[in-house]
């Protein structure tokens, strides 16, 4: 049941600009056309501009910024300078945007069914029970989820689920031009494939221009008709995708592509990290047979993993199959059911009794949550220091080994990148000098330049100071320009393991083949074949 008809929006963007409180240019003038069931791209680094002028289009700028140009929609214009009282019927019924996560554009305490009927009654006028019943189911058939979804709460979802419902509510208002802001970022490659075969079916079937902002080349590569290159807020490079990829014409556009892992394992460069030493008799780490349920369900059923010194391992797989499970385990976050977890060859009880801050450090996905923000750079490292029973003073060491000059120390959180805070969360984790340094998704939230340079200090310091590295991920990109070995892990069991470059080289299982086509940008089988798992 579909009650939605194509909208056949025709979409201009007419010298969008943002301006500073004082007056100052951010986001220099610029324009672009986007056709009915179209997807322009917007690309470029963490503060490049691409977030403002998103919002720029919508009405949603914080106070102290102000928008200039418009947007005309099928010879229809509006000017971003209106004021909110003009915007707010425009909202959903002309615009709508879709998150980064789900869990943000989302509310937790209401079920799914009520938040799409929200969208509804804003724009659909006065409808029947009935009617606004069989209005949301169709919302929700149109995302390939079941009916009885309405009646959950987002918490009992997946992580896929959430964003597909978060797109059920957006769309629901029938909008003219969807903004998709990083609407993958948090999800695995597998996710991540159908929700953009998702928003490109939804686009094409009901003629809405899509206006995708993502960090992701290979995104871009897949699903974008054309796109922009946005740097320090000027466009600087425009053009089909199939030219951007295969003939960059600026200098920026070309430094992306070569930060992209994706990029070299399209080019065949399936090498790895490779030469690392790893070659330690006793393993820093070694877990054997790992078991751990939760409410009965079991997580882990017997994982096996290890990480010897000088050499970086990765743990792969999907949402939900148990990574982060284990890495908590291992760093004693979590009690373990069954299994033997050993540093240096001595096993350790289960839990933080005889775990020390020496044996494991885990950095996390968001630097931007992570650090707290009213502790200077040196506050942090200070007090991580204290913990480790060393001096104050080695915190500008703690720097230096991050690639950060000691005058950070006086910096707070508030006035540092993304790829910043992540560095100095990577120094915190290292002030014990830990056996193992747990990286779970620590770039995933990173740009592609930056992610980049992450990933080379975590390679200059497993090959300058031997430090064993444990990266969870679920990038294979990312896994294969980093690491030494990795393991395959799905529903809690170890499916395939081995040197990087030979499992993604020749993947063996057939689940590992998939994870390998979603990250090369393989576009899945068509969204209403995709199997929909019950929350």
């Amino acid at each position: 049941m579909n009650s939605v008809t194509p909208s056949a929006a025709k979409i201009a963007i007419e010298r969008l600009a943002v301006n500073g409180p004082q007056g100052g240019v951010i986001v220099h003038p610029w324009s672009a056309e986007v056709g009915s069931g179209e997807t322009l791209a917007l690309i470029g680094e963490s503060g490049s501009g691409k977030t403002l002028s998103a919002k720029a289009l919508i009405g949603l700028l914080a106070p102290g910024l102000s928008a200039s140009g418009a947007l005309l929609v099928n010879g229809t214009r509006y000017s971003l300078a209106q004021a909110e009282g003009d915007w707010q019927p425009l909202r959903g019924r002309l615009v709508t945007m879709v998150l980064q996560d789900p869990f943000t554009a989302l509310s937790p305490v209401h079920r799914i069914g009520e938040q799409i009927g929200w969208t509804i009654d804003a724009h659909a006028g006065k409808l029947s029970s009935r009617e606004r019943a069989d209005r949301i189911r169709a919302s929700l058939e149109e995302v390939r989820l079941p009916a009885e979804i309405a009646e959950q709460y987002p918490h009992q979802l997946s992580g896929g689920m959430r964003q597909r419902a978060a797109i059920a509510a957006a769309l629901a208002s029938q909008p003219q031009l969807v903004i998709a802001d990083e609407p993958t970022t948090a999800l695995d490659a597998s996710n991540q494939a159908s929700i953009l075969e998702l928003l490109d079916r939804l686009g094409r079937e009901r003629g809405i221009a899509v206006l995708l902002i993502t960090h992701d080349l290979g995104v871009v590569r897949d699903y974008a008709d054309r796109v922009l290159v946005m740097r320090q807020g000027e466009i600087v490079e425009r053009g089909s995708a199939s030219e951007l990829f295969t003939a960059p014409k600026h200098e920026y556009t070309r430094s992306l592509l070569a930060a992209d892992p994706v990029t070299a394992m399209r080019n065949g460069d399936l090498a790895g990290a490779g030469g690392a030493a790893g070659t330690a008799e006793t393993p820093v780490l070694r877990a054997s047979g790992v078991m751990k349920s939760f409410a009965g369900r079991p997580v882990l059923r017997g994982v096996d993993f290890e990480v010897r010194g000088g050499e970086i391992v990765g743990l792969v797989g999907e949402s939900g199959s148990g990574k982060s499970t284990l890495m908590r385990c291992i760093a004693g976050l979590e009690l373990e059911d069954a299994g033997r977890i050993e540093f240096d060859g001595v096993p350790v009880r289960p839990g933080r009794r005889d775990r020390t801050p020496e044996m494991a450090q885990i950095v996390f996905q968001d630097p931007y949550s992570s650090l707290n923000p009213m502790f200077t750079v040196g506050d942090t490292l200070r007090e991580a220091l204290r913990v480790a029973d060393r001096p104050a003073s080695d915190a500008s060491e703690l720097l230096e080994q991050v690639g950060l000059s000691a005058d950070y120390l006086r910096r707070r959180p508030a006035s540092l990148s993304g790829g910043q805070r992540q560095r100095v969360a990577i120094a915190r984790a290292l002030a014990p000098r830990p056996k193992l340094l747990i990286c779970d998704e620590s770039v995933s939230a990173l740009d592609v330049s930056v992610q980049a340079k992450i990933l080379e200090l975590l390679r200059r310091l497993r090959d300058e100071t031997g430090q064993a590295i444990a990266l969870i991920s679920h990038d294979i990109g990312v896994v294969l320009a980093v690491t030494d070995r990795v393991a395959v892990l799905r529903d809690g069991v170890v499916i395939e393991s081995g040197r990087s470059a030979e499992v993604f080289g020749n993947p063996q299982h057939d689940y590992t083949k998939q994870l390998v086509s979603a990250a090369l940008g393989r576009k899945p089988r068509d969204d209403g074949d995709l199997e929909v798992k019950e929350p």
